[in-house]
């Protein structure tokens, strides 16, 4: 919740559970540099906009503006392939082991530079110091080490078959892992021969920004990667142009439709990694503590600004009050504030149009009829995007909190009685991006993972990652894969 949102005191309910002592304050106290101005990365090289400008990205935990970003245009995005293309026939020809090299020379700048891109990571995106620190910076760079040894393999990956390289690749990412997403696409695409033309969304730019500097130290072939900063304006016309021969894009389901319905009817190959209304079910004999402290650093940890996020909780009837007592007791103590202190749980939400659309969906959960657990901590910053983690009780199926993709803070638990009614009501979504399971028994979780209609299934845990193991969802949650041998075949022509 935030000031600004008073919920009504007849549909809300705050932990009982308040302490009365408080974490002294552990600020990082690294000091990252940052420019008063950024330009696109194109051929190597930074290039100020062709006509449209700069606009501001903010600090979302003071709304203080870090830096001054270049607005790209379709002039921007078609300097930015056609430099691609050109550095594309000699990157593939290069042999696959010196592609190799350079892509290990990232992933060791990323771990050198490490706290540096986390530092600059909450502070561009808002989320806790510990989740940039402990989670993207290190993936990132497990990502690059990972593809680098795909390199020289890709006749193994797919025997019998002759791999080449897409092309040209536009790639589109999300504000929720902004350095994660950039090696999540770039690694696999600079793996497989490919060049690359990256858009990072138009909130958090600066890690990308500051990724292209490491390109320049490790000296990529110019061409290479190239970074175009913009708007959904800047988007639509990377998507648009006739050079690129791939899109991959990250983010809502509503914009990858129009991706897909720009695609149809040419040559570019597409993968869409969207949003989710995922299900996380309890079974009655299940480690409660465990699954409990999973829900939590996936929901509240994450900001619930995971796609895959668990934010559908369904609880076996047997133990829902058990349940929803250690969910609110674990609330009262998560910590939310400065984004840059290490004791931080839940930092600031990443602007303030998803404040907002969070906010709604508080509004219509109360007004639908459940009941809000909201964290009753000490007083929020006066500036700055905030929301208190909570969760909903007492709701239907039929809820707006349980269909739709809130994208925050924000869980909605449902109880079931038997198997079948759990997997009935967790398979009642279009969405279908992940899922979790919660019980002892194995014979029980191999078969409710067998008949949830999920892109990935988490047994006995959530949220976890490795480049080794591909991610993906289908329905509305997209298709094609990312990671792992499969996530090769979305850059390759076999």
């Amino acid at each position: 919740m935030t000031p600004t949102a008073a919920p009504s005191a007849a549909h809300t309910v705050t932990p009982a559970l308040e302490s009365d002592w408080a974490y002294s304050p552990a600020p990082e106290t690294v000091k990252v540099a940052i420019a008063d101005r950024y330009s696109h990365f194109i051929n190597g090289k930074f290039v100020a906009p062709r006509k449209s400008g700069y606009f501001s990205t903010v600090n979302p935990a003071s709304e203080v503006p870090l830096a001054e970003i270049a607005q790209g245009e379709a002039a921007d995005v078609d300097a930015a392939v056609k430099a691609a293309a050109a550095a594309q026939p000699k990157w593939a020809s290069l042999k696959p082991s010196e592609r190799a090299k350079f892509m290990f020379r990232i992933a060791r700048r990323i771990q050198d530079r490490a706290r540096e891109l986390a530092v600059l990571e909450t502070m561009d995106g808002g989320k806790p110091i510990k989740e940039s620190r402990d989670v993207d910076v290190p993936l990132a760079a497990a990502h690059f080490f990972y593809h680098a040894g795909w390199a020289d393999k890709l006749g193994y990956a797919f025997p019998g078959r002759t791999p080449r390289p897409v092309g040209v690749c536009g790639q589109i990412i999300p504000w929720n892992f902004p350095l994660l997403m950039a090696a999540w696409k770039l690694a696999p695409a600079l793996a497989c021969g490919n060049t690359c033309v990256l858009k990072p969304a138009e909130t958090t730019p600066l890690t990308a920004l500051r990724l292209a500097e490491i390109l320049q130290e490790v000296e990529l072939p110019p061409g290479v990667v190239n970074i175009v900063t913009g708007d959904g304006r800047t988007g639509a016309a990377l998507v648009n142009h006739p050079g690129v021969h791939k899109i991959a894009f990250t983010g809502s389901t509503e914009v990858g439709k129009k991706i897909a319905g720009a695609v149809a009817g040419t040559d570019k190959r597409l993968t869409l990694e969207l949003g989710g209304k995922s299900p996380n079910i309890i079974f009655e004999d299940a480690s409660i503590d465990q699954a409990v402290e999973c829900i939590i650093s996936g929901i509240y940890f994450n900001q619930g600004h995971v796609c895959c996020a668990g934010s559908r909780l369904f609880v076996q009837e047997s133990i829902l009050d058990e349940v929803t007592t250690k969910l609110r007791m674990r609330l009262a103590s998560l910590r939310v504030g400065d984004p840059l202190d290490k004791n931080t749980d839940l930092g600031a939400i990443n602007s303030r149009p998803q404040l907002e659309k969070i906010e709604h969906y508080l509004r219509i959960g109360r007004e639908e009829g459940a009941t809000l657990h909201a964290a009753n901590a000490s007083p929020l910053p006066a500036k700055g995007y905030w929301c208190r983690p909570a969760f909903f009780t007492g709701v239907q199926p039929s809820h707006t909190v349980a269909r739709e993709e809130i994208f925050g803070p924000v869980l909605a638990v449902l109880s079931f009685r038997t198997p079948e009614e759990a997997i009935t009501r967790a398979n009642n979504t279009p969405y279908g991006l992940a899922a979790g399971v919660w019980t002892d028994k194995g014979s029980k979780i191999f078969d409710i993972a067998r008949q949830l209609k999920a892109g990935v299934v988490w047994l006995n845990t959530y949220n976890r990652f490795d480049p080794s193991s591909p991610f993906g969802g289908f329905k509305e949650s997209g298709f094609g894969r990312e990671g792992g041998r499969q996530g090769l075949k979305a850059y390759l022509c076999t």
